[in-house]
């Protein structure tokens, strides 16, 4: 792996024309974030927990003790993609960060004093992509531009700063009522939108009209509330308004 700033540049391109097509999307153990799911399972039409259920394994993250949701693969076609087909992505619009990101790779380091997040990007040489070798040059800041990678960004932030908590204030693993309670709230939102409305989940945590407003229509601004719940579950944090 080679080590870039934002304003450095790197050759790739990608196209159906080069023979390590879709090579990419084999052999894959690909964790998946919250807001990867929140678009994905719009982009199929699908309810959070249908999409979970059909495309998602499940397992505790050794160092964090927290729930993480992987992509299911395709055990008898090299561990391909589902989403993979002889044409390429079908869910190219709202593929993962992960894919949106390659060849490069974004490192996250958080400052416990000040908060502040410092970014590294990593460009990833595997011996099998042909696209390291075209003539396009782009830096990685143009890079994240055009590939739509800053809301993903935001979003992934989020959740990575409940993890680091989580190591500092609460280290090994959840009991299974709140690991339950970090599914539905960080990746199976349509269950937690329902929980909201109708079972009177939120009524204890501090909210306005506004944003009761926003998360019955909005999975985005639903997700960044069920990350504040989280902290407060999880962490004591006070609840606050969003």
């Amino acid at each position: 792996m080679m080590s870039l700033s934002l304003d450095d540049t790197f050759r790739f391109s990608c196209s159906e024309s080069l023979s390590c097509f879709n090579e990419c999307c084999r052999d894959l153990n690909q964790f998946l974030y919250p807001y990867d799911i929140l678009r994905l399972k719009n982009h199929l039409g699908l309810s959070s927990s249908q999409f979970l259920e059909k495309y998602t394994n499940q397992h505790i993250g050794p160092e964090s003790g927290l729930p993480i949701i992987t992509l299911k693969t395709d055990y008898t076609s090299k561990l391909r993609c589902p989403f993979v087909n002889q044409t390429g992505c079908s869910i190219y619009k709202d593929r993962p960060s992960s894919c949106r990101m390659y060849p490069l790779a974004r490192v996250v380091s958080r400052s416990r004093e000040t908060g502040k997040i410092t970014e590294h990007y990593m460009m990833l040489k595997e011996p099998h992509c042909l696209g390291l070798n075209q003539e396009k040059t782009q830096t990685v800041r143009k890079w994240i531009e055009d590939q739509g990678i800053t809301v993903y960004n935001e979003a992934n932030d989020m959740i990575m700063e409940i993890i680091s908590l989580k190591n500092r204030l609460m280290p090994g693993q959840l009991d299974l009522k709140l690991r339950h309670l970090f599914i539905m709230a960080c990746y199976d939102l349509d269950n937690f939108r329902f929980h909201i409305f109708e079972k009177g989940l939120l009524d204890d945590f501090i909210l306005d009209s506004d944003p009761l407003d926003a998360i019955e229509k909005d999975d985005l601004e639903l997700l960044k509330v069920g990350y504040k719940w989280i902290k407060h579950m999880l962490l004591g944090q006070q609840p606050v308004d969003p």
